[in-house]
């Protein structure tokens, strides 16, 4: 399997709005289509999509945090049709060597919802600690979630 990452643009977005999860887990993630929108409209939000094999199989939101002062792993998600086939696990790693390589070693903080026990121990396995938690609201939703950091 070959993993890849490529910016979303006017080429492939429709690819990117199309991935979707499963009805669980799309109460963690905000739909591809908002973040493509605060991509085209906030500053410092760089959106890929994740290829395999020539073929787009999720996404990835990265930003510099201007209220943490650091760089984050705002959206990472496997389209629902192909996960538990290792994608995730080996996008994620290759996405910390793609950043160290762009940024160096620095920090980078993520976040996920305190009742997803999947995300979090993904990112456990691959270094992120928890470090706080916190709450906002969004669309009239309330949301608790740590906010997690590795030093790469």
């Amino acid at each position: 399997m070959n993993i890849e990452f490529r910016p979303i643009d006017k080429s492939n977005y429709n690819e990117c709005i199309e991935l979707s999860l499963n009805e669980a887990q799309a109460k963690y993630v905000a739909p591809n289509y908002f973040s493509l929108v605060q991509a085209a409209y906030e500053p410092n939000l760089y959106p890929l999509g994740i290829y395999s094999d020539n073929k787009m199989v999720g996404f990835i939101l990265y930003d510099f945090d201007e209220e943490l002062n650091g760089w984050s792993m705002s959206r990472f998600m496997i389209d629902a049709n192909e996960q538990n086939k290792g994608i995730g696990k080996m996008a994620l790693h290759k996405f910390l060597d793609f950043f160290t390589n762009k940024y160096g070693h620095l920090q980078l903080y993520t976040s996920t919802s305190v009742d997803n026990p999947i995300a979090i121990s993904l990112y456990e396995k691959f270094g992120f600690e928890k470090k706080e938690v916190f709450e906002y609201e969004a669309g009239g939703n309330r949301y608790k979630e740590y906010r997690m950091i590795k030093q790469l």
